[in-house]
């Protein structure tokens, strides 16, 4: 199970990488495995208002569907459109080409809380 150093992670399995003031959001690679394939995303539009813990979008994979959770509190300022035609992006590249949204955070304390990747292999190990 790939657990990228540099990013930070939710314990609802999204994933985060900070550029300044804007976080980039996926699912991880542990979140993929457990849905199987992915067949349709569910993504915010842009300047769509997140708070940290609650549902801004969806993944459905031929197991089910799963809420996607905001790690963070603030905007959303892009959008991976080519999840549309490709949602399969998710399963093949989990930290690249599968990223969800960017968001501007609103409250930058919030990503001091989430779990480094020790934490998060931690977590994920049970």
């Amino acid at each position: 199970m790939s657990v990228p150093d540099e990013l930070r992670y939710s314990k609802d399995h999204e994933w985060i990488r900070v550029d300044g003031d804007t976080v980039r959001i996926g699912i991880t690679d542990y979140a993929q495995d457990a849905l199987g394939d992915v067949v349709y995303v569910q993504i915010p539009s842009v300047g769509t208002a997140v708070k940290v813990g609650e549902s801004f979008g969806e993944v459905e994979s031929t197991k089910s569907v799963s809420d996607v959770y905001a790690p963070v509190t603030g905007t959303v300022v892009e959008v991976n459109d080519s999840l549309a035609d490709e949602p399969q992006k998710l399963n093949e590249d989990p930290y690249g080409d599968g990223w969800i949204c960017a968001i501007r955070v609103s409250e930058p304390g919030e990503i001091d809380a989430l779990l480094d990747a020790a934490a998060y292999r931690d977590f994920i190990a049970g």
